[in-house]
């Protein structure tokens, strides 16, 4: 393309500023809203690729089907006969039944309801650690005899998360009316439920709930070295059905790899961002006519202009790429702008997301994000100057000229 046409065309723009400005504007809008959008996605996927990478593909989650939060309905649960049979499985090195309860607590007055979790002593914990993605961050874990002793969620740890003062170390709250001391405090998980959870030992979880013995929300096991877990969940499934009596495909219980349940809630996650992105989709198809009709205008206003260019000899690929390369420059200036504002705005929504609680919805922004916005911003121009700069082409100079 000629300097002089490049010339020409940015002239062009600058000269009808508020005309240009809101075409921009447009593109802007749409394209800021992709940006953020699939910034969030991403950000959940490295999350979820994380959590996958340090828990392992080793793993299996047995639960008892409810229709509550398993281990809050005592109809429902995951039985010590039931983990007995899992045990003798062949490839299966280690099985661990998990209390889970909604629990009132009470601190200086001040009462909340969470959730309290078992956590098992000795060489099991690390295992249920990993599938909970925590680890101690503040004081000491659970050891035997730790009856009415807890460790609590992160957010403890702050004022205004759960309670109004934050707890230390050493603090003593009210736990279903029991008396129980704060030992220490888990990392973040990323989630504002997670975080306000409470730890207890199995012990500790039988102390305050007598009727919960043997009778466990999920289970967790763990495969030995070169089973494969998918084979090895198939098995588990069936003999625990045989063990319990059931038809297949009317168990009262679930056996996932920990690779299915991230299968499952990844799926769920391109699902929601495929629903917002169409969204966003639609300010971009309102931006692209918005870029059409004003390129339209521009060929009206200029059709004296086309005469003259050709009648000095421009040809018709010339008049064309001179409409196409302001209809592509202005969708390339909205990408810019979109990309800077849609990244200002995933900003502050994952500061917003980490200051509730979620720091797992933080925005991630590789340059693949970038590059790819910036170029669809562009063709988006392009595509929609395609139309106007052929008809300005197919203009024929005499009538160009007289033109009124």
């Amino acid at each position: 393309m000629k300097l002089d046409y490049i010339i020409y065309s940015l002239n062009h723009v600058m000269h009808r500023k508020m005309r240009s400005f809101l075409t921009v504007l447009s593109i802007l809008i749409g394209i800021a809203a992709i940006y953020a959008l699939i910034s969030f996605g991403q950000g959940l996927s490295t999350y979820v690729n994380d959590m996958s990478s340090k828990i392992g593909t080793d793993k299996l989650i047995i639960m008892a089907k409810s229709a509550g939060v398993p281990g809050t309905d005592t109809n429902f649960y995951v039985s010590k006969q039931d983990l007995d049979v899992v045990k003798k499985v062949t490839g299966i090195k280690r099985v661990i039944g998990i209390y889970t309860s909604v629990v009132e607590i009470e601190n200086k007055k001040q009462k909340k309801y969470t959730y309290a979790i078992s956590i098992p002593t000795g060489s099991d914990v690390k295992l249920v650690l990993d599938m909970m993605g925590i680890e101690i961050e503040n004081g000491r874990g659970l050891k035997e005899g730790d009856k009415l002793k807890a460790v609590f969620g992160n957010s403890y740890q702050f004022d205004k998360k759960v309670f109004d003062r934050a707890l230390k170390v050493g603090d003593k709250i009210t736990v279903n009316g029991n008396i129980v001391e704060v030992i220490g405090f888990f990392s973040p998980v990323g989630s504002a439920q997670d975080d306000a959870q409470i730890y207890f030992t199995n012990e500790g979880m039988e102390t305050m709930f007598p009727a919960m013995k043997d009778k466990y929300g999920e289970a967790f096991a763990q495969v030995q070295k070169g089973a494969n877990a998918t084979l090895v969940a198939e098995v588990v499934k069936e003999k625990l059905r045989k063990f319990k009596g059931e038809k297949e495909g009317e168990e009262t219980f679930y056996v996932q790899t920990f690779e299915q349940a991230i299968a499952v809630f990844s799926t769920m996650i391109t699902v929601i961002n495929a629903i917002l992105l169409l969204i966003a989709l639609v300010s971009v198809i309102v931006a692209s006519v918005n870029i059409m009709n004003t390129m339209y205008t521009a060929v009206l206003e200029r059709t004296n202009e086309i005469g003259i260019m050709k009648a000095i000899g421009a040809q018709n690929k010339d008049i064309a790429t001179i409409f196409l390369f302001e209809s592509g420059f202005l969708g390339f200036v909205g990408g810019v702008a979109g990309i800077g504002f849609g990244y200002v705005i995933a900003k502050i929504g994952g500061a917003i997301a980490a200051g509730a609680g979620y720091a797992l919805l933080k925005p991630v922004f590789p340059w693949t994000l970038t590059v790819g916005c910036l170029l669809f911003a562009t063709f988006v121009g392009l595509i929609s100057g395609f139309f106007p700069a052929k008809a300005a082409s197919k203009l024929k100079p005499v009538d160009a000229l007289r033109y009124e």
